[in-house]
């Protein structure tokens, strides 16, 4: 979601010769701007469902006309025929992550499950094995609640600051947040293989974009209303509380026990997050099998980039007023909600861990996913 603004401040700044830091996404309180950033965000894409989700959202808009001739352009065209599906396993626990200037772009290993060995006599199924404990910032203990759920990471907060003085409006104040309450969160975004098993139980929609996709791309290309259908029935099947994270959790989650711009430090850097430019693998078309590029210090991958992640907040155009305890801020309007990390069309500015943005929570947009949470008292 790339604003024009942007660059025409970057061009300004530049031209007096003064020093200018790398910007995150500059949404503006308004209409127009927010049009505008949803129009650069898909005007190149080749998915029908973009035209689609932006005429849903703006049927009167500036680009509307453009729209509707690009959709019509798109269905009349020849279907290119799909590349053969691939399924995937699901991602398994990534070793400790290597430092950013070791890390390599490889997907997540595989994980065989071994027999058990035979008996004699029959025995009793064991109880389940209870979740393991969190440990403290920075450890990685991990949870698999089921075989249909998304590895997680279990995390035990500590206080933070959440948001910067230095970057985009809504992303100020900085303030302390104090989370109080374990919590895990996916380790990976919701990928295309467990958004299936959602769909053959009757409950998430069938999207037609999904196509021959790979199991193990990340999810997208879905609405906040959507995500909510699959957290029900993960919920169902698992017996436990999922829910999408808090926006501060998942802060506090992508920043990995650090207070610097991005969780590698204060310089961007290439190879550690699917985004433009940022390194391979990168497709234009869509983004990378999850766990391609390294994990952050809390042993989460993709938190920057890949695809745009919702959250359970509702949209506020500054942190002013905001909750300092991690909970989710739903006061006041609902129609939109909270977006974190960028993705991987954008470029390296939208990597920062304070980079945030707002979307109809009932539109789909071919750049927005999500990953689970659930609270572990």
């Amino acid at each position: 979601m790339r604003l024009l603004i942007l660059c025409i401040l970057v061009g300004l700044t530049a031209s007096v010769g003064t020093a200018v830091a790398p910007a995150g996404v500059l949404p503006k309180n308004s209409a127009e701007q927010f049009e505008l950033a949803f129009w650069n965000s898909i005007k190149d894409s080749k998915q029908a469902s973009d035209y689609e989700a932006y005429l849903q959202a703006y049927p009167k808009g500036r680009f509307a006309a453009l729209a509707r001739a690009r959709l019509q352009q798109l269905k009349a065209a020849p279907q290119a025929q799909a590349p053969p599906q691939q399924p995937a396993p699901a991602p398994a626990p990534a070793p400790a992550p290597a430092k950013p200037e070791q890390a390599k772009t490889a997907p997540p290993p595989r994980q065989d499950k071994v027999p058990a060995k035979p008996t004699e006599k029959a025995r009793p199924p064991p109880a389940p094995a209870a979740a393991p404990a969190p440990g403290p910032a920075g450890s990685v203990a991990t949870i698999k609640d089921c075989d249909a759920c998304p590895v997680m990471v279990a995390l035990s907060p500590r206080p933070f600051t959440m948001g910067s003085n230095d970057s985009d409006p809504s992303e100020r104040p900085a303030h302390k947040v104090a989370l109080h309450t374990p919590f895990a969160i996916g380790k990976y975004e919701v990928t295309v293989g467990q958004w299936r098993q959602c769909v053959r139980a009757s409950v998430c929609p069938a999207m037609p974009s999904l196509g021959n996709v790979p199991d193990n791309l990340p999810m997208r290309d879905v609405s906040w209303d959507e995500a909510q259908l699959y957290l029900k029935w993960l919920s169902t099947v698992s017996g436990k509380p999922y829910r999408l994270p808090t926006e501060a959790e998942w802060e506090y989650a992508a920043r990995g026990g650090t207070a610097t711009r991005y969780w590698w430090g204060d310089q961007m850097k290439g190879g550690n997050s699917s985004c433009e430019g940022c390194g391979e693998p990168w497709n234009a078309e869509h983004p990378p099998p999850v766990g391609s590029f390294t994990a952050n210090p809390f042993g989460l991958n993709d938190m920057n980039g890949s695809v745009w992640e919702w959250v359970q907040d509702c949209w506020h155009s500054t942190y002013k007023g905001a909750p300092d305890d991690g909970s989710a801020w739903v006061g006041g309007t609902c129609q939109a909600r909270v977006i974190r990390g960028g993705s991987w069309r954008e470029n390296g500015s939208y990597m920062l861990s304070t980079t945030r943005f707002k979307y109809d929570a009932s539109v789909r947009q071919s750049q927005n996913g999500f990953r689970v949470a659930r609270s572990l008292e």
